[in-house]
């Protein structure tokens, strides 16, 4: 039996409560003993790894991840983007269905599981389609994929435009006990805006695409919630009046959670400067106001989730004018450091930022995860919290470079990642 002991460690895990100086015990995988009170009585023959008043947490889950495998591994496959997550200190990702074929069948899903288990570092996690073909028409086995193991329905980036269609599947939905994971997005409303409607836009000659073309669509998502039961969840919402229609459909009853992408957190629409198309993203990134009211929602725990919403794209896809340009970043690997900015900033506490980072996902999408108490899988992200370092595209593990993040300048970093007990990344140099 191999006990492995991580000992000075500042602990952060918000399913206990805990932010406490003491050691981690990780015993066939998983954690035997955490705290100040497992620092005081190591057990014997364990192999004990002083690390120096380094940052532990539960490993980072992240709920809205874009690989091209299957029919567009150029862009990223299963195993790259483990390697980039486990860099990043993600230790569990679900996956989009928008792959070539889509992930709306049964053994679409099986496949996506078996290649994580042979090839990925970290847990992968399918999502599968709600409608065939993500085209918005035809309900899939919603009971089959579940069973195969899809941990969430969506559309991944595409709409629901009948409503009926909508009212069905979350009908469905809800008797299957399955999260319906949608992106917001009015499939007609600013369908040739390339970035937030506004002043900017019209400086730069570009069209816009407005705030309502979110909001619009989400109303319409949580009444019928509210109609049907199902337990919605809005995968990636960009602006304040998004938070107060959740809100009071909370009051209302409604069963509905949230997420914002780091890049809707931390970045704002300013940042495409001269038509940088690393920045043209969906939804478009808003203005500064919209970016601290963003961040003041996390913070009081309004939105539950942050996303990376990790979306490679080659080449041939973002060096082209930024109206032809293909919307996405890729951002496993940058998604904690970014987060970092918020705490550095005094504008999120870490125990916020984690539980939003990881133990609120894993509860949202009933992933094992999330958590570091005794029995959990020692699954775990240990970071330095103020350590200097500069993203650059070509250290990227991802096979796509697309990053918005390109040169920026981050204080912390992960420098240690553990999936079941076993380290899977550990900073060089």
């Amino acid at each position: 039996m191999t006990i492995t002991v991580l000992t000075n460690l500042r602990i952060v895990d918000p399913s206990q409560d805990m932010d406490e100086t003491g050691a981690i015990v990780i015993e066939d995988g998983k954690i035997a003993a955490i705290g100040a009170a497992a620092a005081k009585s190591l057990p014997a023959g364990a192999e004990v790894r002083d690390m120096g008043g380094l940052t532990a947490m539960p490993g980072l889950v992240d709920t809205r991840v874009f690989i091209g495998e299957p029919g567009g591994e150029h862009r990223e496959t299963i195993k790259s983007a483990s390697r980039a997550a486990a860099a990043g200190g993600i230790t569990s990702i679900v996956t989009m269905p928008d792959t070539d074929p889509v992930i709306d069948d049964i053994a679409l899903v099986e496949f996506v599981k078996k290649t994580a288990r042979d090839k990925s570092s970290i847990h992968v996690y399918p999502a599968a389609a709600l409608t065939k073909g993500l085209a918005g028409e035809e309900m899939t086995e919603f009971g089959l994929l579940k069973k195969a193991g899809a941990v969430a329905l969506t559309q991944g980036g595409h709409a629901i435009p009948d409503s009926q269609v909508l009212r069905r599947a979350m009908t469905y939905a809800k008797h299957f006990g399955a999260v319906v994971a949608l992106e917001p997005r009015d499939p007609y409303l600013g369908v040739n805006g390339v970035m937030n409607e506004g002043l900017f836009a019209s400086w730069l000659g570009l069209s816009g695409s407005p705030r309502e073309a979110e909001i619009i669509p989400l109303e319409r998502d949580l009444r019928i919630a509210g109609l049907t039961g199902a337990n919605y969840h809005a995968a990636k919402i960009s602006v304040p009046e998004s938070v107060e229609a959740i809100k009071l459909a909370r009051k209302r009853g409604v069963k509905v959670t949230s997420a914002v992408s780091i890049n809707h957190l931390t970045l704002n629409e300013n940042d495409i400067g001269e038509y940088r198309t690393f920045f043209k993203l969906s939804p478009p990134l808003r203005t500064e106001d919209d970016r601290m009211a963003m961040v003041e929602a996390l913070a009081a725990g309004d939105i539950d989730v942050i996303v990376s919403s990790h979306d490679p794209q080659d080449v041939d896809t973002k060096r082209v004018p930024f109206a032809d340009a293909a919307d996405g970043a890729v951002g496993l690997e940058t998604l904690f450091a970014a987060a970092l900015r918020l705490l550095h900033a005094e504008r999120v506490t870490l125990s916020r930022l984690v539980d939003a980072l990881s133990t609120r996902p894993a509860s949202i999408f009933g992933l094992p995860a999330g958590s570091l108490k005794p029995g959990s899988a020692a699954d775990i992200a240990v970071a330095d919290l103020d350590m200097p370092w500069i993203a650059k595209a070509e250290g990227l593990l991802s096979r796509s470079k697309n990053t918005p993040f390109e040169n920026a300048r981050f204080s912390g970093r992960v420098v240690e990642t553990w999936v079941s007990g076993k380290p899977v990344y550990r900073l060089q140099g």
